[in-house]
């Protein structure tokens, strides 16, 4: 059984390394980037109810620990040693619901777990808890030929989108959070983009940023 959440924490901290990046959970009070230590992200998930179909799965980031990471010959990409993302502070009052909304929407192969959280702005270290789809999930797909995986990416699609959506969001987000750069999310992206043609823009490019500097920074993801 997995780690246990008090549904009144005045101290409920969540991490998001994926799509709550970009589409962070309701009822959040502060929103913190930073950092994890200990981890690699990779496109290791199977995706069948958001990026996917069960007949057609998708595929989404996840978190390996990189003592097992180190393991399995990934040699398409290094691993940065953090893995960035956000932290977010939810209300007490709403932490109950906040669980139930995220136990639905990372249901499909991932388990609670708690990491230790730094914030980019050196302040105190924060434990927060993070889904994660393990090795041992059967959701987990392991290590993949990324020329394969972004064409995988490019046409798969489920009911929140299509599934290169995700992959090129999750790629400006970091870029917008001035991350530690990731060589597996930025080349996956670049393979994309090029399987869309060349009027697609590089999120790192100065253009990119100039164009898009008085959109929306953030939407929220559907949680049911």
């Amino acid at each position: 059984m997995g780690p246990t959440v008090d549904d009144h924490d005045e101290n409920f901290w969540l991490f998001g390394y994926g799509s709550l990046i970009w589409k962070p959970p309701p009822h959040f009070d502060k929103r913190i980037p930073g950092w994890v230590d200990g981890y690699v992200r990779r496109f290791w998930q199977a995706s069948e109810d958001h990026r996917g179909t069960p007949e057609a799965p998708g595929r989404v980031v996840t978190l390996i620990e990189r003592s097992h990471w180190e393991t399995l010959g990934d040699n398409h990409h290094d691993a940065p040693k953090s893995v960035w993302g956000v932290a977010y502070h939810i209300k007490p009052e709403k932490v109950a619901e906040v669980k139930k909304n995220l136990d639905i929407r990372e249901i499909n192969g991932y388990s609670i777990h708690f990491a230790p959280f730094q914030p980019a702005d050196a302040s105190a270290e924060i434990r927060a808890l993070v889904y994660i789809g393990t090795p041992d999930n059967e959701q987990f797909v392991g290590v993949q030929d990324p020329q394969k995986l972004a064409e995988h990416i490019h046409k798969s699609e489920g009911p929140s989108g299509l599934n290169k959506e995700y992959l090129l969001n999750l790629d400006k987000a970091l870029c917008e959070l001035d991350a530690e750069a990731d060589s597996h999310i930025h080349d996956l992206a670049d393979r994309v983009r090029a399987l869309d043609g060349p009027s697609h823009a590089d999120p790192r490019s100065p253009s990119f940023h100039r164009s898009t500097s008085t959109r929306e920074a953030e939407e929220f993801e559907k949680t049911a």
